[in-house]
């Protein structure tokens, strides 16, 4: 089977983009699975349930426990069951500052960037990813 040019094209972009989150985490001092966390933590709002975390990290569950535990440690979260089995983390005050000198950073960056995009880019741009993400499900589906 051959790589299309366009396919290498943009797979060199995901990983390029990669890249940049890599070194942004460098210059911030802090490891990429904990801004992963903290990242999706802050999407909601300073707490989310555990397993949002598993589904939109793609971290595996070894690194997330293992750096939920560090995070607990160091006081950066804590968590709570909601319903029984299911947990919920959150932020701690010493949490929310790192947030807010790391990921936040990140996000405002991010958000600089899309707002410069006018709203019609915007929409066909997440509209074609949405598109390639459920035609990469199914496909996977049976692998």
């Amino acid at each position: 089977m051959s790589i299309t040019k366009s396919l290498k094209h943009y797979l060199l972009l995901l990983s390029e983009i990669d890249s940049v989150y890599h070194e942004a985490n460098l210059k911030l001092n802090i490891s990429n699975s904990y801004s992963i966390i903290l990242y999706t933590i802050c999407l909601g709002g300073g707490s989310c349930p555990l397993q949002k975390i598993k589904k939109l990290s793609g971290l595996n569950k070894q690194t997330i426990n293992s750096s939920i535990r560090n995070m607990e440690k160091e006081n950066l979260v804590y968590l709570e069951y909601i319903d029984g089995k299911s947990k919920r983390i959150s932020l701690t005050q010493k949490g929310q500052e790192l947030a807010n000198n790391t990921v936040m950073k990140i996000m405002d960056m991010e958000n600089e960037i899309i707002s410069r995009w006018n709203q019609e880019d915007l929409q066909k741009y997440l509209s074609m990813t949405e598109d390639f993400l459920a035609a990469l499900k199914e496909k996977t589906a049976g692998l």
